[in-house]
């Protein structure tokens, strides 16, 4: 069947399952754009700004497991993309994100709107394209997907020339693929396994780290049998939270630069530490040579390149975690750590990280307590990166699987709104919430006006310290508090701001209007957006400073009274 460039990418799109595109025209996609009115299966969301089709799509991916879509036209459109597709590649996120290039003829002539998209992508992306052969299109959309979404996931770039959009050839779609010297390793090594059987076995302080992979692989239940048959602890990394129940007693929480000061110290007291598909990145390990050294380590992993990369292992197995952790769980033999865990349980007591100071003041973690308490730790969560990220991760509490949704490894400012855009469109029947910061916030506040249009209901909680938080925090610690260029003296009316979009807009200065504006907008049929006016100089307790050890740990200072968690 005849086809035409554009054609061939919708049906491609089709066949892959794809029900949904975040993105917006320009001169060199506009032949695709035309096509779509012929494909009405596929759904397309205009967003504003470029930057929102990116974190939109990988949203998405994060709560659906499925590759998130995104289109962009050539120069400037594909550079706006950037910041997504490197937030994408740093946490392992599959999308396939189709840009416009412009005629062949033209490729390196300078011509209008023309950027080396390919070139300036293949450091943030785990593979990319340049398509210079209509016929070609098929074999290289299901080459992008296959790619996207086995292995360790990431995002693959296919950028097509105007004309070769434009161009006719003869549409095959491949039932399968064969890519030369790309073979996940799946199954693992039968003999590492049990060697780690009988290195658990032989432990008295074990706990698990489990990481992102966990999410990925889907592998919930297998890291719950784990710990229940062999009773390990479970410590989550950040991008790991919502693997692994809070309210489970085998629940550690978060270590690491603002985990849990007790979670740090069961892992700098543990014999054996059990990471799976984590990379023991540097906000957890600190400095590296003093990381965890009296303890042996099994690391479990799809990417051979994380394991040992950062830290030296014991047992190293390169495989999905679930496949793995299914032959493992049937060598490990039941045990108990009693005394092993009270030891656990007395760090928590001595060492109560998540308390909630008692105070008239609205402070930020109260709000995270009500918000988690107003949508019984089943919401999905969306945050940016800063101050409010760290809050969220400690003080709500995640029940379900795969509902902490935050750019981890990038640390981008303004994910939390479009993020939480594509978040709400993959789980419609989800309750979504924005925990936003201020600063981050108005960086991509401009996709409201795309969930007012598209009825995307997604509920924003904007912690607004005005400050730019967590730096703020940086230079009062380590700067004798010279807060340069963090304070924003003018910020606009967000209340306002979200009415003039459509939105309903609340605004909260005292905690005992927090719980009631949260039930507000919740019952509210339409995004609504919470402007939670806190205080300015509120600081993320613990904190380890960067490069340093668990013995550099901060802690907030003790109240008379505490109130827990």
């Amino acid at each position: 069947m005849k086809m035409t460039g554009s054609q061939m990418v919708c049906e491609s799109l089709i066949r892959e399952g794809v029900d949904v595109i975040f993105g917006l025209p320009g001169g060199a996609i506009l032949p695709l754009y035309q096509t779509l009115p012929e494909f009405p299966q596929l759904r397309h969301i205009l967003v504003r700004h470029e930057q929102g089709a990116a974190h939109a799509a990988d949203g998405y991916a994060r709560v659906t497991g499925r590759p998130g879509i995104a289109w962009a036209t050539s120069g400037p459109g594909a550079t706006n993309l950037i910041t997504g597709i490197a937030t994408a590649q740093m946490d392992s996120i599959p999308m396939v994100v189709v840009t416009g290039q412009v005629a062949r003829a033209a490729i390196g002539s300078d011509a209008f709107q023309e950027t080396d998209t390919t070139g300036i992508t293949l450091p943030i992306t785990k593979h990319n394209y340049l398509v210079m052969d209509t016929e070609e299109i098929p074999r290289i959309i299901k080459e992008a997907f296959h790619i996207a979404s086995t292995g360790r996931p990431g995002p693959v770039l296919v950028d097509i020339p105007k004309d070769v959009l434009q161009e006719e050839a003869e549409f095959e779609y491949p039932d399968s693929i064969d890519v030369p010297g790309y073979k996940p390793t799946l199954e693992g090594h039968p003999a590492q396994i049990k060697r780690a059987a009988r290195v658990i076995a032989e432990s008295e302080r074990p706990v698990i780290l489990a990481g992102h992979g966990i999410i990925f692989s889907g592998a919930y239940d297998e890291l719950r049998e784990l710990a229940e048959k062999a009773q390990i602890p479970v410590i989550t990394t950040l991008l790991g939270i919502s693997s692994f129940p809070d309210d489970h007693v085998l629940c550690v929480g978060m270590p690491g630069m603002h985990g849990m000061a007790y979670a740090s110290k069961a892992i700098e007291d543990a014999d054996l530490l059990i990471a799976l598909g984590m990379r023991f990145d540097d906000r957890i390990t600190g400095k590296p040579s003093a990381f965890a050294i009296r303890s042996r380590k099994i690391h479990i992993d799809i990417d051979p390149s994380e394991i040992g990369k950062n830290i030296p292992v014991d047992v190293p197995i390169v495989g999905d975690l679930k496949r793995v952790l299914r032959k493992l769980n049937k060598m490990v033999k039941p045990a108990t750590h009693l005394e092993w865990i009270q030891h656990i349980d007395r760090l928590k007591r001595e060492h109560p990280s998540m308390y909630i100071r008692p105070t008239d003041k609205l402070l930020p973690q109260f709000i995270i307590n009500q918000l988690s308490k107003a949508t019984e730790g089943r919401a999905v969560i969306v945050t940016g990166v800063g101050q409010h990220q760290m809050w969220a991760a400690q003080h709500y509490m995640f029940k379900d699987p795969q509902t902490f949704v935050s750019s981890g490894g990038s640390g981008a400012m303004g994910y939390e709104v479009a993020g939480a855009m594509g978040a709400k469109v993959g789980a419609p029947d989800r309750v979504v919430w924005s925990v936003a910061g201020d600063g981050g916030f108005q960086m991509t506040m401009a996709e409201l006006a795309t969930m007012v249009e598209n009825r995307i209901n997604v509920k924003f909680a904007i912690i607004n310290n005005s400050f730019l938080g967590m730096v703020r925090q940086w230079q009062e610690f380590f700067y004798q508090k010279s807060y340069v260029a963090t304070q924003y003296t003018h910020n606009p009316d967000f209340v306002k701001l979200a009415e003039a979009f459509g939105m309903l807009g609340l605004r909260v200065s005292d905690k005992t209007q927090v719980m009631p504006a949260i039930e507000q907008a919740m019952s509210y049929d339409g995004p609504a957006l919470i402007d939670f006016v806190v205080e300015e100089e509120e600081n993320v307790y613990p904190m380890i400073p960067a490069g340093q050890s668990i013995h550099s740990l901060i802690e907030e200072p003790r109240p008379e009274e505490v109130v827990a968690r």
